[in-house]
Formats: C-alpha cells, sequence, structure tokens
C-alpha cells in the first residue's frame, strides 16, 4: 500500500555493511582524517583509472580545491553551464576567477561544446564540465579546445564516453558524496588527477595545520575516517547500485514510451548511469509536481534554478526549456518494485 508522500525523490543507500564499517571505525578511536581516507583516495582512482585522488570534506570545497591547483586566480575566466546547481559558480567567484555561463545542448542537458568555443577568450583558464543525471558530456570537442577540463562526476561515476570511464578523461576530476549522491558518505568530495603536481597542490591546500610557513589559500577540507569507511563500503557496492538503476531505468523506458513526454536521450558513444530519471513534459511543470505530491510520490525539477536566472542573464533558451519542462522522477536502489510500478501507474493517469 502506498501511502502519502511515502516514495521519497531520492534516498541514500545504506545497510549493514555501512553499520559495520561505521562501528568499526569508532571502534578504533580513529575518527579523523586517517589510513582509511588513504585507502578511500586509492580505490576510487584506481577505479576511474588515474594516479590518485584526494578526499575532502564535499563537492564544492573539490571544485575550489581543483581550481587553486590548476593556478586558477582573480581575473581568470572559467566556463561552465547554466544548467547545473550553484557549486561552480560559488566554488570560481570564492576564488576571485569570474565564472562564464553558457548555454546546454537540448537533448543530453549537458553543455553545449559550441556554446563553449564562442565563449573562449584569452583570459579563459579552464572549463567545468558536469556530466549531468547519469551521462557524460560530449568530452571530444571540448577536450580539442586545448583548455584544460575539470570533469565533475557528482552524478555519474560509472558511466562511460567512447568506451572510456568519465572521471578518466580531464586534466582534473572532481566527485561529491552528499547524502543522495552515487557514492554516500553524508558529506564529502574528492580531486582525482593523472597529474602529481595537482594532486600535491591539493593536499597542500586541504590542511593548514603541520607547516612550517603559512599560506592564506590552505583550509581545513579534510575528510574524516568516518565519511571515508562510508565511501570505501559504497564503491564496493556500486555496480550493485548501477544494476539496479538501470533495472529500474528498463521499466520506466517500457512503460512510459507511449506517453506525450521525451524519455532520456542516451547517444551511442556513451552510457547511461540513470542518477536521475528526468522527463520533460508539456504540462505546467509546478501543477505537476504537487499532483504527484498529493498522491505520494516526490517528484522534482533535477536543477533547482539554472544559475543564469539567479544572474537576471538572458540568451539561454535551452536552459529555461529545461528549467519549465523537466521532471525527475524516483530512481534509487531501495526503491522498491511495487513502488516502481505505482509510480508508473500514476504517471500515466496524469500524463496520459
Amino acid at each position: 500500500m502506498i501511502t502519502t508522500t511515502s516514495i521519497s525523490h531520492s534516498k541514500p543507500w545504506l545497510g549493514q555493511n555501512e553499520i559495520h564499517a561505521v562501528t568499526e571505525v569508532i571502534q578504533s578511536h580513529q575518527i579523523g582524517q586517517g589510513w582509511r581516507v588513504d585507502t578511500f583516495e586509492q580505490s576510487l582512482a584506481t577505479y576511474l583509472g588515474v594516479r590518485g585522488g584526494v578526499a575532502v570534506s564535499s563537492g564544492t570545497a573539490a571544485l575550489h580545491l581543483a581550481l587553486l591547483a590548476l593556478g586558477v586566480g582573480p581575473g581568470d575566466e572559467i566556463i561552465m553551464p547554466s544548467y547545473v546547481c550553484t557549486a561552480p559558480w560559488i566554488a570560481t567567484t570564492s576564488i576571485g576567477a569570474i565564472p562564464k555561463i553558457v548555454d546546454i545542448e537540448p537533448t543530453t542537458y549537458n553543455i553545449d561544446p559550441e556554446k563553449v568555443k564562442e565563449a573562449i577568450t584569452g583570459h579563459t583558464r579552464a572549463l567545468i564540465v558536469p556530466h549531468l543525471f547519469g551521462l557524460p558530456a560530449n568530452v571530444t570537442p571540448l577536450q580539442a579546445l586545448k583548455v584544460p577540463v575539470i570533469e565533475d562526476c557528482a552524478q555519474t561515476l560509472g558511466a562511460t564516453y567512447n568506451g572510456r570511464a568519465v572521471g578518466s578523461l580531464g586534466n582534473v576530476t572532481i566527485c561529491s558524496f552528499y547524502a543522495t549522491k552515487l557514492l554516500c558518505t553524508g558529506e564529502g568530495g574528492m580531486v582525482l588527477s593523472n597529474n602529481p603536481a595537482t594532486l600535491e597542490a591539493v593536499r597542500v591546500l586541504r590542511a593548514y595545520d603541520g607547516k612550517r610557513t603559512l599560506n592564506t589559500r590552505s583550509f581545513n577540507f579534510k575528510m574524516t575516517d568516518l565519511h571515508a569507511a562510508l565511501g570505501t563500503c559504497q564503491l564496493d557496492r556500486l555496480q550493485e547500485n548501477l544494476e539496479r538503476r538501470a533495472a529500474i531505468a528498463a521499466r520506466y523506458f517500457s512503460k512510459l514510451d507511449h506517453l506525450p513526454i521525451e524519455l532520456p536521450f542516451v547517444p551511442d558513444d556513451r552510457t547511461h548511469i540513470f542518477y536521475r530519471f528526468v522527463l520533460k513534459v508539456a504540462q505546467p511543470l509546478d501543477d505537476l509536481l504537487e499532483r504527484l505530491e498529493r498522491k505520494g510520490i516526490q517528484g522534482r525539477r533535477p536543477v533547482y534554478q539554472p544559475i543564469h536566472r539567479y544572474l537576471g542573464l538572458k540568451g539561454y533558451p535551452n536552459s529555461d526549456q529545461a528549467f519549465s519542462s523537466t521532471l525527475s522522477i524516483p530512481i534509487y536502489p531501495s526503491l522498491r518494485d511495487e513502488e516502481v510500478e505505482y509510480i508508473i501507474t500514476i504517471l500515466c493517469e496524469e500524463l496520459g
């Protein structure tokens, strides 16, 4: 029986393995940054096929440190999409750099390489490239621009682009491990790279103590062993996580394809891991979200608000269209089969 507001839009996937891992850390009395953080860093780097990683306190902190490690400073320009959470903008402005906001592709919701090309100037120092909702961005034309690429894999660990793991394509990769992310540690993030100098720069900047000299850019961005134990446990279960998401997505594709909506688009050169299952609908979104809520289903706009709308900017038609017409429906490993079927039933009623 489905009760009102009983199906959350997002939910962390935690079980006895995670409880045991955290309990073990507490019993060890080593709860700050220790060997478990090192283990988590090495494990995720190995999974992505890169040289190393540096675990930090959040995905936003990871972006901040990645920019500093690339030598970005005041007056430098960083290109990013408008249709994304505000973390790239916050990280960029926090170090005095200038965000250059560009539009997205209308079908993938990822950053548009043509708009990036138009936005590049002599002051451009990096591109922040989020892979949104589980689908990789079109990286090849961005690499051809010869500007450092920061891959934002907060939503897309496990996906591939041209047969390569997302997170192994750019100059630097950042991850987020927020409570509802693919790897859940409550809070946390990581910077990964094949460049030893980049990794060392991030290690220096994530902590201020134990240094012979003062560094005004250093801060306390460390991860704890409690968070790292969760992250390592979640990484061990990532394949199971992705398989369950794929099974739910397949059910949605098979049962919703007759509706007057647009289902997620997956280009042939990449895989989608369905961190979010995003529909494009023709109905007024606020009304639809309210009706679903009344029937016990929590839907969401997949991006709360594009950056350009916060800034009062015009000229981002694809981001505006995505904001007004995209509906994210529940898809996560602990979603039960009967809940999936109920979501399908209600969507057919409301959208048919």
